[in-house]
């Protein structure tokens, strides 16, 4: 496990049968202004006003884009 993971700022899209929660508790399959890092095979997702990391494996990507800025 990376103990100092590099978080990006950009937008998710996921394939059909994947979602995450968003703060309303509505399970959605595309975002943007998330926060995320990569970590082997699976994606750290910080979603807006959501308290918690949500993690998506990879295969269930359809789209992973990042702006320039790196959080950390």
């Amino acid at each position: 496990m990376n103990v100092n993971p590099n978080w990006r700022t950009g937008s998710i899209e996921l394939i059909a049968g994947y979602t995450l929660t968003d703060a309303d508790g509505r399970r959605i399959d595309r975002v943007d202004d998330i926060h995320f890092a990569i970590e082997g095979g699976f994606i750290n997702v910080q979603l807006p006003d959501v308290p918690h990391i949500q993690i998506v494996s990879a295969p269930a990507l359809r789209l992973l884009t990042c702006t320039a800025t790196t959080l950390g």
